[in-house]
């Protein structure tokens, strides 16, 4: 199986300023993946054109689509979308907004695999190091995240983790981190990728068989953070 996360920056180039969710279609399909994770989607907004993004992308690959709104940008919102190639079984959505600041979220979903169910946690955390630490406690201590504990689990997202210092919390509650070393996992920006800010962590039984940036030319035009790819099986 395989899953592709990533930032589209509402399908706006990092470099160009441009829009166009026709990249973003043409750089997903070339990997073909099964599971999908998007942060910053758009719905109605001037920038992306007014564009219902969920409804487009779902529609483009014919995938089953969760999407949780998280921040409002005038009468539309961005958010992050899961799509997956097989049915969802259960969907939750948590809030991690710390304080006053740019609210964030966690989607969480049950994804009926031809492997067996797979518990998938998709997040976007925050830009500064006390709130981001904040949020993983709060995700992992919450009960609808722990009502899954019997699942094996994924969790991917933006994690904007320049120093990688949510690893040991997570490796604490018995995940495995996926994408180290950070020197093979720069996301960030997509240009010219310093910061492994895209993540994935695993618990249970969870064979990962590979992961890899994407370093495609369209990519590094596509959007200002280049996508994660992770190959696995549930065993």
């Amino acid at each position: 199986m395989r899953l592709l996360s990533w930032n589209i920056h509402k399908g706006i180039g990092g470099r160009d300023r441009r829009y166009s969710l026709g990249r973003i279609v043409e750089c997903i399909e070339a990997e073909n993946p099964d599971l999908i994770c998007l942060q910053e989607v758009d719905r109605l907004v001037r920038r992306s054109a007014f564009d219902d993004q969920p409804r487009l992308l779902a529609r483009a690959f014919r995938f089953h689509a969760v999407f949780h709104q998280t921040v409002p940008v005038g009468d539309g919102a961005y958010g992050n979308l899961v799509l997956s190639r097989w049915p969802v079984a259960s969907r939750h959505r948590i809030s991690l907004r710390h304080g006053n600041r740019k609210p964030r979220g966690a989607q969480l979903v049950v994804v009926e695999s031809p492997e067996g169910p797979l518990h998938l946690v998709h997040t976007h955390l925050g830009l500064a190091e006390r709130e981001r630490r904040w949020q993983v406690e709060r995700l992992l201590g919450h009960m609808l995240f722990r009502s899954a504990d019997t699942h094996p689990t994924l969790v991917v997202g933006d994690f904007n983790d320049w120093r990688d210092s949510l690893a040991g919390d997570l490796a604490r509650s018995g995940f495995r981190h996926i994408t180290s070393p950070a020197s093979r996992f720069r996301t960030f920006p997509a240009w010219l990728a310093i910061g492994a800010l895209d993540k994935a962590f695993a618990r249970g039984p969870i064979d990962v068989r590979h992961a890899r940036v994407v370093r495609t030319s369209l990519a590094k035009a596509a959007s200002d953070h280049l996508p994660l790819v992770v190959d696995f099986h549930v065993t």
